[in-house]
């Protein structure tokens, strides 16, 4: 794909969702003797983030998973477009999509696994981290050159933004 072609799709992008485990995460699980899990968000993504809703670009979580942390990191940031527990990925955002009368065209996801595949190839701009899967990376129209949990949520962001400027 072209730089131009991908300055098109990012141009034309009202939301952005985000997968969590390989993506806003390095995708590690940590446990405490207790058994709890805890996860690592990056600053610079969350720096990213914020610079699109300045924008007045949504941002959304779009999780196969569950956990507290996400939801505390998501209200940290003003994020309140949280799907988790997703089995079926793309079926859930189509559904948050259909109540906003928005275009699948007009959204952008960044994942790293089989469960974003047929949203990263059904949306308006699908990326994916450089660490990600083959298939997911297959699937998407750009992949980053930083691992997930490392600043290549930013790394997307700051491409959208600039193809908006």
């Amino acid at each position: 794909m072209t730089q131009i072609d991908l300055r098109l799709r990012a141009s034309a992008l009202l939301w952005v969702f985000l997968d969590v485990d390989g993506v806003l995460t390095d995708g590690g699980l940590y446990y405490n003797e207790h058994g709890e899990t805890f996860k690592r968000f990056n600053a610079l993504d969350g720096q990213g983030i914020k610079m699109l809703q300045q924008r007045g670009i949504g941002v959304g979580i779009l999780s196969g998973r569950e956990h507290p942390a996400v939801n505390r990191r998501a209200k940290e940031l003003g994020i309140d477009a949280v799907i988790q527990g997703a089995g079926d990925k793309l079926g859930a955002l189509d559904q948050w999509r259909l109540t906003r009368n928005l275009d699948l065209k007009q959204i952008g996801h960044m994942g790293d696994d089989l469960p974003d595949v047929p949203v990263l190839q059904s949306v308006g701009f699908g990326a994916s981290v450089v660490n990600g899967h083959p298939f997911a990376i297959a699937a998407a129209q750009w992949t980053s050159t930083r691992r997930g949990g490392d600043g290549a949520v930013r790394e997307w962001c700051d491409l959208i933004l600039e193809s908006k400027s």
